[in-house]
């Protein structure tokens, strides 16, 4: 076989990349975005909820919220007036949420609320537990399951009040009014 020349194949000197598994691009897509679902769909959960509160009977929540509310105002708040009073701070919350607008007044407000919803947990302790140990009972659980909308409203308020402010906006503190609440 004259006239025919063999040629090696060397390798490339950097392998290529693994192949990406299915759905990495899906996941990429979910990371950067991540933190935007979460707010928006927390802040759908107050909206929803917060509007229950304004249709008297409709909330499952609404006899625990305003006997707690009523316990913590010492009852100077009768349950018609914290009702609808607790509905508009939920629907003032989701709708900064949904929105992103004054966030960081939102997420203030937001863990004032969350606040008072574990106070529940004390004020109204004998309907919270049962049993010598820690055992909620199915109101209890209602109120402590509250905490995936803690830990979910901490996120967003560690990511929202460690960006630093935008061009437009003054720094936290200054005094001045923070248009966006970013």
């Amino acid at each position: 076989m004259e006239g025919l020349t063999m040629t090696t194949l060397t390798p490339p000197s950097h392998p290529s990349a693994p192949p990406k598994p299915p759905g990495a691009g899906l996941a990429a897509l979910y990371r950067r975005h991540s933190l935007t679902v979460l707010r928006v769909s927390v802040g759908i959960l107050f909206l929803w909820f917060g509007a229950l509160k304004l249709i008297p009977g409709t909330s499952a929540a609404e006899d625990l919220a305003t006997r707690t509310m009523s316990a913590l105002t010492f009852h100077h708040v009768p349950a018609d007036v914290s009702r609808p009073l607790l509905g508009m701070m939920e629907i003032l919350i989701g709708t900064g949420l949904v929105t992103g607008l004054l966030l960081r007044l939102t997420l203030a407000v937001f863990l004032v609320h969350m606040s008072g919803t574990f106070l529940t947990l004390v004020v109204l302790a004998d309907e919270m537990w049962a049993g010598p140990a820690a055992c909620p009972t199915l109101a209890g659980q209602y109120v402590i399951k509250n905490i995936v909308l803690l830990t979910a409203g901490l996120a967003i308020a560690a990511h929202a009040w460690s960006t630093p402010p935008g061009p437009d906006e003054e720094p936290p503190g200054s005094g001045r009014a923070d248009p966006t609440g970013v």
